[in-house]
């Protein structure tokens, strides 16, 4: 680990649990990267298996890339050309999207009614993604869950409205416990008021 890492590492007391307005505040204490960090939270859960769909207020500081499949999206993919992060199509449009499961599936971009992406009305369903929704997963054989939920430089009443969504989505209920970090820094585990 690096110097600055465990100067970090000094300035959290790792025996106690920080209320999440506090741990905000000391995530941005002890960022020492030189770019706008991405801010993840980790939650250890009751059980695996958990996934559904959260609309942020405030985003993950970066822009989905949706598109709804058409003709034009279907050559693009043919020719090895993916510029975008959601795909969602009409229940009408699937099976001209089947010979393209070999290689959408895998990077998880194959539409399926379970995540949303799969609707009768794919415009709004494309709206709903491009303002911040976004899908949850827990790992397949171990109930950890990991989300992005802003970047650092979001103001700290953003970043907790955006922590408080997922928790409510997730379900306080089924967390274990919780932590918060940055891209480069050390772990901060959160006080969570219900949890078990």
């Amino acid at each position: 680990m690096s110097k600055k890492h465990n100067k970090a590492q000094k300035l959290i007391d790792s025996s106690k649990k920080y209320p999440l307005d506090e741990a905000i505040k000391l995530l941005k204490k002890t960022s020492y990267a030189r770019f706008d960090e991405t801010v993840e939270i980790h939650f250890n859960l009751q059980e695996t298996g958990l996934k559904g769909e959260v609309s942020l207020p405030h985003g993950i500081g970066k822009e989905l890339r949706v598109v709804v499949a058409d003709d034009k999206v279907l050559d693009k993919i043919e020719q090895g050309t993916i510029d975008f992060d959601v795909l969602i199509a009409s229940p009408s449009f699937m099976p001209r999207l089947v010979k393209f499961a070999k290689v959408l599936g895998p990077k998880g971009l194959m539409p399926n009614p379970k995540t949303g992406t799969i609707s009768d009305k794919p415009e709004e369903a494309a709206k709903k993604f491009k303002g911040g929704a976004l899908r949850y997963k827990s790992e397949a054989k171990y109930p950890l869950l990991h989300q992005a939920v802003g970047k650092l430089s979001f103001a700290d009443k953003n970043l907790i409205e955006n922590i408080e969504s997922l928790m409510n989505a997730v379900g306080v209920k089924n967390i274990k416990n919780a932590y918060l970090s940055a891209t480069m820094s050390p772990s901060i585990q959160l006080s969570i008021v219900g949890s078990s």
